[in-house]
């Protein structure tokens, strides 16, 4: 079962000091840098005692901070009391280290405090799976600084290493061990999946994908009537949940929510949540649903883009559903996204304004991956016709001695599966739809 990565890390109900050293290419001024991580600590159950940022080109390469900052750093944790300094950067092995020996407290770093918050809100089996690799990886390369305590003691008589260099070997061997052991279980998990998704061929899947707390779930309620667990929190489900839609423009399809995505994700975690995302890589259709009341919207929509791109998802019918439109204080912020994007529609899954327009756009591109089709077949070919009454619309029947016509409506993913041995197929074209926008 998936814990926190260090036995000491127990961040519910810690006190910490959170610091950054902003990339300067977000154009964050102080203010506002350290938003997205109070959301992260505010899921994680932290409570905030103070806050430090750095504005620089780059962080310093040993201790992330300059030498100026960690003493106000220290002087800060200790006016506080904080018993955490929580970075929003990630820190390599060797930072972390000294600033625990500068500052005498534990530091978590984003892609740590990530990994506890996954480990705190997975539910089913393979969540925690998922979550226990991504934490093994990211912990195999930080052994070193886990054991520093046993560093300073000596080895004995003809001993080269001490207890702590051979404790940080039995370690990493046990945990290559794990790491190899589930991968193996994942890998199953994966072929399970995409027999399973494959299965659904008979509906047109439809993936909800996005920033973490942009809305999904509220959306997916609001579109299927589902029950879809609902929290105003970063990260409140981490589980695929696929749900049937019904819209008047093309009839009932699947509806799958995804785990949202977030700047910076350890890519150990991004990996290991390749299995869960198969839903996104099968989709006939995307929507990439974005808080359009968020300053950083545009940065967050490509973060997801960056992401998907990452996973293999192939981004090819996209909607991009700027969502929360009751909440928009800066129209221009939703004029710039619409502007990049050939296919997008302004909701709020709150209100319910907008869905009805989404609906018809989602018939309309799915429309686009349909072809109409004349298949000639042997009328005693049973087999096919019982295949395209579950997975295509009949829409015309002709028989001509043994031979049978019919006309029908079927998605190209699955056009290859009627040709055969005395049956041909002609795909009739037709008007391209106009879309909504």
């Amino acid at each position: 079962m998936a814990e926190p990565i260090r036995e000491e890390l127990q961040v519910q109900h810690r006190t910490a000091v959170l610091v950054s050293v902003p990339d300067p290419t977000r154009k964050l001024g102080k203010e506002r840098a350290l938003d997205e991580l109070k959301g992260l600590v505010k899921t994680a159950g932290v409570k905030v005692v103070g806050e430090l940022v750095q504005l620089r080109g780059r962080p310093h390469p040993g201790t992330c901070l300059g030498k100026g900052k960690i003493e106000e750093l220290k002087d800060l944790v200790d006016a506080t009391g904080a018993e955490l300094i929580i970075f929003d950067n990630n820190l390599t092995p060797s930072q972390g280290r000294h600033l625990e020996l500068e500052t005498k407290r534990i530091i978590v770093d984003r892609s740590e405090l990530i990994l506890d918050i996954f480990a705190t809100h997975a539910r089913s089996a393979e969540a925690r799976l998922q979550v226990e690799l991504a934490q093994l990886q990211y912990t195999r390369t930080r052994l070193k600084r886990m054991w520093t305590h046993l560093e300073r003691i000596e080895g004995g008589i003809g001993a080269s290493r001490g207890p702590g260099e051979k404790q940080i070997e039995t370690d990493r061997r046990i945990i290559d061990q794990r790491i190899d052991e589930l991968k193996l279980r994942l890998a199953e998990v994966e072929v399970r999946r995409e027999r399973m998704v494959r299965q659904r061929e008979s509906h047109s899947l439809v993936s909800v994908v996005g920033y973490t707390n942009a809305g999904k779930s509220t959306l997916m309620n609001a579109l299927t009537g589902a029950d879809v667990y609902v929290a105003n929190q970063l990260f409140a489900t981490l589980d695929t949940r696929t749900r049937k839609w019904t819209i008047p423009s093309w009839g009932e399809l699947l509806l799958s929510d995804t785990v949202g995505f977030v700047r910076d994700l350890p890519h150990s975690l991004v990996a290991s949540f390749k299995s869960t995302l198969e839903e996104a890589r099968q989709a006939d259709l995307l929507l990439h649903v974005v808080d359009a009341s968020n300053p950083e919207a545009e940065q967050q929509a490509e973060t997801v883009e960056q992401v998907l791109n990452e996973i293999g998802v192939e981004i090819r019918n996209y909607i991009l559903v700027l969502n929360k439109v009751d909440a928009v204080q800066d129209r221009g912020v939703v004029d710039v996204l619409r502007a990049k994007y050939a296919h997008s529609v302004t909701v709020s899954a709150l209100t319910g304004e907008g869905l009805d327009k989404l609906g018809l756009l989602v018939g309309e591109l799915l429309g686009e991956g349909y072809v109409d089709a004349e298949v000639t077949t042997s009328a005693g070919n049973g087999k096919l016709f019982a295949f395209l009454a579950e997975h295509a619309e009949i829409t015309d029947t002709q028989y001509v001695e043994s031979t049978a016509i019919l006309r029908c409506r079927i998605s190209r993913n699955i056009l290859w599966r009627v040709k055969g041995e005395n049956t041909t197929v002609r795909v009739i074209d037709r008007p391209q739809p106009s879309f909504v926008n």
